[in-house]
């Protein structure tokens, strides 16, 4: 799948080796969905490849006054993918290990600006594949898979207790609660700046300059973050193997489809423990 195909992400590369990635979903706040995910891993497989981009910054558009509002599935929602490219959606892939190593293995850096609300996958997704994360103070972040009754993905039952610690983690995991900017920032959620809306991505093209030529060493740059991943990349994906696993356990629980059927009726769900 080449760039020019995308449906769900705008790619853009400038002249200065600077790529900006886009969620472009406004109408369903830039949610994730099986053709989002196909469509980020060829972005990350072109960018990998292509010598002329030096950094990667990802970002949801302006429209949709959101970052992502995480994973989105619907029963047509394969309808719209090229048959060439369906086969290559793995359904039983919720924890997106795929993706995720796609990430992980890329060697140039990553910077994300989530300029709105970022909600499950839309938070664990930057948090797994950036190398910083700035963020607009208007801005909030909600792991929700507790109200769904699912599991976590993008490896983050190992990465969110490495960043936060094992009591916060699970306290983020077990309730689901909605975090303002200043607070996931103040909490050490992998936030390294939080910023006016107005100034978000002029302050991330600004850190994106200063990793690359003439300002940045990227060669350098490129080798201290793969030696960094190196040492972690076994237990990333044992963890999305038994992230897997649990997906697969949580979506025949009847918990999931009371969930579902409360969510349809914007009720609480009475959740049984089953």
């Amino acid at each position: 799948m080449n760039p020019n195909e995308f449906k769900d992400i705008i790619y853009e590369i400038e002249a200065n080796g600077i790529l900006t990635i886009t969620l472009n979903k406004p109408q369903i706040k830039n949610a994730l969905s099986p053709l989002t995910l196909l469509e980020l891993w060829y972005a990350v497989d072109h960018a990998a490849m292509d010598e002329e981009v030096k950094v990667m910054i990802l970002t949801g558009c302006e429209e949709a006054a959101a970052f992502s509002s995480g994973g989105y599935f619907s029963q047509d929602m394969l309808k719209n993918i090229p048959e060439k490219y369906r086969k290559e959606i793995d359904l039983m892939d919720m924890a997106s290990k795929r993706l995720c190593l796609k990430f992980w293995d890329f060697e140039k850096p990553v910077i994300t600006a989530i300029n709105g609300l970022a909600v499950g996958g839309g938070f664990t997704l930057p948090l797994v594949c950036s190398d910083l994360i700035y963020i607009s103070e208007d801005a909030w972040i909600a792991l929700y898979f507790v109200k769904r009754a699912v599991m976590m993905d993008f490896a983050t039952s190992y990465l969110l207790p490495l960043i936060v610690g094992f009591q916060r983690a699970k306290e983020l995991f077990y309730f689901g609660e909605r975090i303002p900017a200043q607070k996931a920032y103040e909490l050490g959620l992998g936030i390294n700046k939080v910023l006016p809306k107005d100034n978000l991505m002029s302050y991330t093209r600004k850190q994106a300059q200063r990793l690359i030529p003439p300002k940045g060493p990227s060669l350098a740059i490129s080798l201290m973050k793969k030696t960094i991943h190196a040492h972690f990349r076994d237990i990333i994906v044992k963890q999305l193997d038994l992230e897997n696993k649990g997906w697969k356990k949580t979506l025949r629980s009847i918990d999931f489809k009371r969930s579902i059927e409360a969510l349809k009726k914007k009720k609480e769900t009475e959740f049984i423990g089953k």
